[in-house]
């Protein structure tokens, strides 16, 4: 019978062992080649992932060279946008000025309009804020940032509008009326209001927040002069005013708006989430407050009262104008007019008064310069014998005028610290800055004014040093151009109420100085807030101690020879 059988089946030693490897070769050794052949790609596939990665990588930081910070792609500028946000952006932002010569060119993401241009040379602001005035607005982007809270007021406005107002503000600004509120205003609320305050905090021996008392300061001061009311904010005790929180809240959450894509925030308005939540309840709060003093004023002018024939508060003087159409102004007109000249007078003075008195105790040598001009100025008073120097001392108006140190320390002081740390225009036609650099229209410019103060190429290799000397020739203050010191802007849009707020601020820190030593607590950690204004962010927690009156006699003697 013939064995059909397969051979490797019937062979029990070399040919089973040699017909079977061919079976499991077939059978499992193809998957792992397979299996192989799949771990190469898949090697292949990163190794080309990673030499992609380290090109860009490379590529990002050979950027940095060129446009002073690294570029990735489709984030931009951003990533380091990011962590400057996390620790001082004002500082930031003049590290990258300096490494870039005054200019650059910051890039956001591809799906943003944080696309901007960020300059500190004074030939470039000249331009901008004088030179080619009509071609840099404050532009779109602007006034939609910000709207929600300023509205079509002054510093929001451009164009006949801004012209509109300005006029009328400047030829009020310069009465001879306007100027008696602000300085009979001011009188009332140092003596009767701050040195209480002040005096209430040295015999209980506590440690007072003097950023918050100087704002309380001001913004009572601006209310009267811009609304015709007293809120009562500086009071013994420090009450809460639901009016000065809101408006605080709410140009707080402003400034965040600068720094998110405008879609984003929109978004959230809508939503009504995080931030803008906050934002619309804070102007709520201040429409009320606008609507209520409004309503009340237009009752007191309607019934003819005597009392509101001498006022002359911004509100009461716009109130008694027409418009372009012979018709009386709108409420929202006049609550925008108000709330814009709030935000200017309240932060700029106060929040540079606080930067002053923390620089001011770093050194010791211009304090006891400032004492002794003061007191110089006092002894050449006529009736100088019959006056004692304690705390019923007040300044004439004169005297203030000539006190040229302290204005060249506040000066100094505004240098380092301005209140407006960055400003904004956009182009609206293609231009070129003086240092080449190009402007497309619709380009966004971000003057960095607190970046400028620190300039070497501008201020000199001590611009270190708080110097109040470098602002006087033969004793006499003498200001800088409005386009190296920008504090107070320049060209057309130059700060109406510059005047006054040097006449604010040097009466209320010489009424202080006079009276008292500043000493910063211990260990208080200062630093800028990201606002709209440079608050400081912790405030300025202070201990007070009154001034030695044989110090005061000293200077006296001095003055009187």
């Amino acid at each position: 019978m013939t064995n059909t059988t397969p051979q490797y089946y019937t062979s029990k030693h070399t040919n089973t062992m040699h017909s079977h490897i061919p079976f499991h070769y077939n059978a499992m050794t193809k998957p792992r080649t397979l299996n192989l052949t799949f771990f190469m790609q898949d090697i292949q596939i990163l190794e080309i992932f990673l030499a992609l990665l380290v090109f860009v990588l490379i590529h990002s930081l050979r950027q940095k060279r060129y446009h002073g910070l690294v570029v990735w792609p489709v984030l931009g500028m951003v990533p380091s946008l990011v962590t400057a946000l996390r620790t001082n952006l004002y500082e930031w932002i003049t590290e990258v000025l300096k490494r870039q010569n005054g200019t650059f060119r910051f890039k956001g993401p591809w799906f943003s309009n944080l696309n901007c241009i960020v300059t500190a040379d004074p030939r470039n602001l000249e331009h901008l804020l004088k030179t080619k005035f009509p071609l840099f607005p404050k532009g779109g982007y602007f006034r939609n940032t910000v709207r929600d809270l300023l509205g079509d007021g002054i510093f929001n406005a451009d164009d006949d509008t801004w012209q509109k107002q300005r006029k009328i503000a400047s030829i009020e600004f310069h009465s001879t009326k306007f100027r008696q509120l602000t300085t009979e205003s001011l009188f009332e609320l140092v003596h009767y209001r701050l040195l209480p305050v002040l005096e209430a905090s040295v015999k209980k021996s506590v440690a007072i927040d003097l950023q918050d008392i100087l704002l309380r300061l001001t913004f009572d001061n601006v209310c009267m002069i811009a609304f015709g009311v007293d809120p009562g904010c500086l009071r013994l005790g420090l009450p809460e005013i639901p009016f000065a929180k809101a408006f605080e809240d709410a140009t707080e959450a402003t400034v965040f708006r600068f720094v998110t894509p405008t879609c984003v925030w929109k978004a959230m308005r809508l939503l009504n989430l995080g931030v803008e939540r906050k934002l619309k309840k804070s102007i709520k709060g201040v429409d009320e407050f606008a609507e209520n003093v409004i309503r009340t004023r237009k009752k007191e002018l309607s019934l003819q009262c005597e009392d509101t024939k001498n006022r002359s508060d911004l509100l009461t003087v716009f109130m008694r104008l027409k418009d372009e159409n012979g018709r009386p102004y709108s409420d929202k007109f006049l609550r925008d007019i108000c709330v814009n000249f709030i935000l200017a007078g309240r932060d700029t003075s106060s929040v540079a008064l606080s930067w002053f008195f923390w620089l001011l105790e770093q050194n010791p040598e211009v304090e006891e310069n400032i004492l002794a001009e003061i007191c110089r100025l006092v002894s050449q008073r006529i009736d100088i014998k019959r006056e004692e120097f304690d705390n019923s001392l007040r300044f004439r108006p004169e005297e203030i005028k000539k006190m040229d140190y302290l204005h060249a320390a506040l000066s100094e002081a505004l240098r380092l610290y301005p209140s407006v740390p960055v400003d904004h225009k956009e182009v609206v036609k293609d231009d070129t800055f003086p240092d080449g650099t190009v402007l497309k229209k619709g380009t966004k410019v971000i003057y960095a004014i607190y970046a400028m103060g620190r300039m070497e190429s501008i201020w000199g290799n001590d611009w270190k040093e708080f110097k109040p000397e470098r602002w006087l020739r033969d004793g006499r203050f003498m200001s800088e151009s409005a386009y190296k010191f920008t504090a107070f802007n320049g060209g057309p849009r130059l700060c109406l109420g510059k005047d006054f707020a040097y006449y604010q601020m040097k009466y209320a820190a010489a009424s202080i100085i006079f009276r008292y030593r500043v000493k910063v607590v211990e260990n208080h950690p200062v630093e800028p807030k990201l606002a709209l204004t440079m608050y400081m962010k912790h405030g300025l927690k202070v201990n007070l101690y009154r001034r030695d009156v044989a110090q005061i006699h000293r200077h006296l003697e001095e003055g009187f020879k």
